[in-house]
């Protein structure tokens, strides 16, 4: 495995890794807000959702990249990059949603049911995890 090779290895798991963070700060702003303090729970999970986008820039810039340029200009690429890809993994589900494949139902041992629709939402997070990684690389925290 060449240097390179390893190192953006090394990246897409740290990139993973924040990815799990993300996830799990958005849901808590997003109960946080809602559960205990009232708040309407669609501005919750608008809070949720740009307190995830906040802590993901923050991490990718200085763990996952090392970027060592300006905060202004990167976030905004940033910010572009999350929107593209977003509206990238929106088009795989709603492709794949629209198709005879969104009618599928999978029992799994019993316990419960994977829709077809709930399967493209994976398949669409797939596709929104590799793209925005590259985005990032090539573009917001390109060297």
């Amino acid at each position: 495995m060449s240097a390179t090779t390893h190192n953006t290895s090394v990246q897409f798991l740290k990139y993973i890794m924040v990815g799990c963070l993300n996830t799990g700060i958005t849901l808590g702003v997003i109960l946080v807000c809602k559960s205990l303090l009232g708040i309407n729970p669609y501005i919750s999970n608008a809070i949720g959702y740009i307190a995830g986008l906040i802590n993901s820039f923050i991490w990718n810039k200085n763990w996952v990249f090392k970027s060592q340029k300006g905060y202004t200009r990167e976030a905004l690429k940033f910010a572009i990059g999350f929107g593209l890809c977003y509206g990238l993994q929106l088009l795989v589900v709603y492709l794949l949603n629209s198709t005879s494949f969104g009618n599928y139902q999978w029992d799994l041992l019993g316990i419960f049911t994977l829709s077809g629709y709930g399967v493209a939402t994976l398949f669409g997070n797939i596709v929104y995890t590799i793209a925005n990684f590259i985005y990032n690389r090539l573009i917001t925290f390109n060297h």
